[in-house]
């Protein structure tokens, strides 16, 4: 198997991780902080909007590479683990059917842009 093949790979399981967090979000054996996580990890992951935008070189990719999957693995550590077994077999099962999109998540990124641009006018301009 090539290393692209294997990236490939990499990426359908953490999308698939990702969709059964996005399950487990709505279980109600899920405490209310892993439920937060979850919501910012799942938000990010789906919302049309990065924080650093793909066509930045070698940072566009940067928070898909490591921010995504540390929040993903510090979610799950707080979920049930028959819970997240559970989601993890609906997932598996349903696949991503339904693509959640979560637009609070990038109304806050752009909100977060809005002020670093009206930082940079107002310091440096």
């Amino acid at each position: 198997m090539g290393r692209f093949e294997s990236w490939k790979k990499k990426a359908k399981a953490l999308q698939r991780e990702i969709f059964a967090l996005y399950l487990a979000y709505r279980d109600p054996r899920v405490p209310w902080y892993a439920k937060l996580l979850i919501l910012a990890v799942v938000g990010y992951a789906f919302s049309p909007i990065d924080l650093i935008p793909d066509f930045i070189p070698i940072l566009g990719y940067l928070d898909d590479l490591i921010l995504l999957p540390v929040g993903v693995t510090l979610a799950i550590k707080l979920i049930p683990a028959e819970v997240m077994s559970e989601c993890r077999a609906k997932a598996q099962i349903h696949g991503m059917e339904v693509k959640p999109r979560i637009w609070i998540v990038a109304l806050l990124i752009l909100g977060l842009w809005a002020l670093v641009l009206t930082w940079i006018v107002l310091h440096v301009f």
